[in-house]
């Protein structure tokens, strides 16, 4: 009962981050616009439409290659362009087509913009359009950017200072930083407003990984963090739910903030982590969090911790007697992940499936509203697909293989990313299915990757390759903004880009071992003859202790490490 509480109030706050991760994609939308009038308008002329002002157009609007005539009340006549503007010489004729003389002009009187769908974005809001535009496209990237630093430093200050602070500053982080994105008076105290909230997002998902992790049990380890994904998602849904019922950048924003503000009422109730305190030395206090987790739970007898400090003691002190190698203390940096061309291959395949995993994730989720149709309605069910797509991943994992699950789901996305390209554009209908289809199979494998990549490596390095896959990760979501806006070079390039990337990882993978059923290990000696392979990394490493409590203390340590 405790740790249901424990884990659903942590994996609640989770939708916050998705929430925030993919809040741009109708903040930042930019509508149709032309260049401003530089006086008041008797009429309109697009194409063979007349109409009395220029909100009746929009819906004529087809292409960023259609211009706008206007004639204004002193009899001037003008046309609009996106970027640009010209006066006729000469003519009191109001025609849509003109070859006389024309005199150019910049939109120095502002853009007028199509306020149909949406009354304000942040892109109508400060103009980034025309030579500004870079500045609109650099709203994604950065935010990814404030993500991979957030994950690094928030992850440090959980081991340092412990994951209970972290939770509640990151919580009452997300909520204060989101609602001042709204009240931001230029584009650069937005953004860096917004790098701030990435950062925060970014720590609380990091260390809710662990933290659920560290409460929930051994057998339930890997359905409890991979459902945190789930959660995730569930705050993608949202943000189409709010974008389809708020159509104001800004009052949108706040709506999204607050959507969590139960969580952050009572975040402040939630436990340091027993598995911390201890490696804190905090004996009583973790005792006082176990005794209160037997009340909630109904157990008459709880454990006591300084038997299973004891008795850990007393395997260690065992071990190190029986071993005289004093390379115990050494410690490992990221090139032992390099040691023999053996590790060092799939160092690079997993690193590869950890980019490939994050690319493609966050494509399929910004691309789903360029996709034709509702683009609501496309989001939202872009986010309700990863729902399945985690059981599933589960219940492969465990029956079929890490690897043998791998492999068929990275293919697959590839496959999809290539039958998309020929269904025709105007099957609507189908190309969202296909999409689908597409962030299923490659949630399946950036799910799973997390603990495939903690049971390939060994106890002295499984921290610094989940770290390094995490890290490729990051980089991964912040090139994903950018491959989609490869679209408008090509409008099939960034599933080109993915599919290429996805079909790599999944050849790559083919020599990677399984490790369903398989002991974890402690050494490169073990994790590369898992491999099947004679080369080792002798004499860098010790062999591994067998102490029973040590052993059990060490995997739950390790498994948190996974989600980590």
């Amino acid at each position: 009962r405790f740790q249901a509480c424990v884990y659903f109030a942590s994996a609640f706050q989770a939708m916050s981050c998705g929430i925030h991760y993919l809040a741009s994609v109708f903040m930042a939308v930019t509508p149709n616009f032309v260049c401003g009038i530089p006086g008041n308008v008797s009429s309109v002329l697009f194409y063979n439409s007349s109409e009395s002002s220029i909100e009746d157009i929009w819906t004529l609007w087809t292409s960023t290659e259609n211009y706008i005539v206007v004639q204004l009340e002193n009899g001037e006549i003008w046309e609009l362009n996106q970027c640009s503007r010209s006066k006729r010489e000469g003519s009191l004729n109001l025609a849509y087509e003109y070859k006389g003389n024309k005199s150019i002009f910049s939109c120095s009187d502002g853009f007028l913009y199509d306020d149909t769908k949406w009354k304000s974005t942040v892109v109508t809001q400060w103009d980034l359009v025309c030579d500004r535009e870079w500045l609109a496209k650099l709203i994604q990237p950065t935010f990814m950017l404030g993500v991979l630093i957030g994950a690094v430093i928030f992850g440090d200050i959980a081991d340092r200072l412990g994951r209970q602070c972290v939770i509640w500053f990151t919580s009452a982080g997300q909520f204060v930083f989101g609602i001042a994105v709204a009240f931001t008076f230029d584009y650069y105290s937005f953004m860096i407003v917004r790098f701030l909230l990435a950062m925060v997002s970014s720590g609380y998902l990091v260390v809710a990984f662990v933290y659920v992790t560290e409460f929930v049990g051994i057998k339930a380890r890997t359905w409890a963090s991979m459902h945190v994904h789930a959660f995730f998602a569930m705050g993608i849904m949202v943000v189409a739910l709010v974008g389809f019922l708020v159509r104001t950048w800004w009052v949108y924003q706040i709506f999204l903030s607050i959507a969590t503000l139960p969580f952050v009422l009572c975040c402040w109730m939630l436990p340091e982590t027993p598995f911390w305190l201890l490696s804190e030395e905090r004996h009583e206090d973790a005792q006082k969090v176990i005794n209160i987790m037997a009340r909630w739970n109904k157990v008459s007898t709880p454990c006591k911790v300084s038997e299973l400090c004891s008795v850990q003691q007393d395997d260690l002190v065992s071990g190190r007697m029986g071993d005289n190698d004093t390379s115990l203390a050494k410690k490992h940096n990221i090139l032992d992940l390099f040691c023999n061309w053996h590790i060092a291959r799939r160092t690079i395949t997993v690193w590869l499936i950890w980019f490939t995993g994050s690319l493609g994730y966050y494509v399929f989720s910004l691309s789903s509203v360029n996709l034709g149709g509702n683009e609501y309605l496309n989001l939202f069910l872009i986010g309700a697909v990863e729902l399945p797509c985690y059981v599933i991943a589960c219940i492969a994992m465990d029956k079929l293989g890490r690897r043998n699950t791998l492999i068929p789901f990275l293919i697959l996305s590839a496959v999809i990313c290539v039958l998309i390209m020929f269904i025709p554009q105007d099957f609507n209908v189908l190309i969202i299915l296909a999409n689908m289809a597409g962030k299923f199979s490659i949630g399946v494998a950036f799910g799973l990757i997390y603990l495939y990549t903690a049971e390939l490596y060994p106890t002295i390095v499984r921290s610094l390759a989940v770290g390094s896959g995490s890290m490729m990760c990051r980089a991964g979501s912040v090139v994903a903004p950018f491959c989609v806006y490869l679209r408008s070079v090509w409008i099939f390039m960034p599933l080109l880009l993915v599919g290429i990337m996805a079909l790599l990882s999944a050849i790559l993978t083919i020599m990677l071992p399984e490790t369903l059923g398989k002991p974890l290990t402690n050494t490169l000696v073990e994790a590369t003859e898992m491999g099947r392979n004679k080369k080792s990394c002798s004499g860098k490493t010790p062999p591994a202790h067998s102490g029973a409590a040590l052993e059990k203390i060490e995997m739950f340590g390790q498994e948190t490490v996974s989600t980590e």
